[in-house]
């Protein structure tokens, strides 16, 4: 049986027990993924009202706003939920890496045979 989150349209995010939500981040003009991070309520809300993704940082247990040191925001164009709410996908226009590393993508690697191997 559907629960009223699958049906509506009002916004009323599904947290897991730790308060957080999943979000992924995809460049707007090309699709390709960015990265994965997580947001509570008050990064989601800030991610709203301001048009920038904020996350929640597990390893540092706080608010984090994307580029907040780099100054590599990401600028939302577009979010959306699933529709059971527990999912969020920001298209958004990246101002420099999306990867703290460097990387285009926090995605730059994949896997064959067992091994990670670097995009060209």
């Amino acid at each position: 049986m559907a629960d009223d989150r699958d049906t509506t349209l009002a916004l009323n995010p599904n947290y897991d027990a730790a308060g957080l939500i999943t979000a992924v981040a995809t460049d707007s003009r090309t699709g390709e993924l960015l990265m994965l991070a997580h947001m509570n309520a008050e990064a989601l809300a800030k991610t709203l009202e301001t048009g920038e993704a904020y996350f929640w940082s597990r390893s540092r247990a706080r608010l984090w706003k994307k580029g907040e040191t780099s100054g590599h925001v990401l600028r939302v164009i577009e979010a959306r939920i699933d529709c059971d709410q527990d999912a969020l996908w920001l298209k958004v226009e990246p101002q420099g890496p999306a990867c703290h590393t460097g990387e285009r993508s926090c995605f730059f690697r994949r896997i064959e045979g067992g091994r990670l191997v670097r995009d060209a």
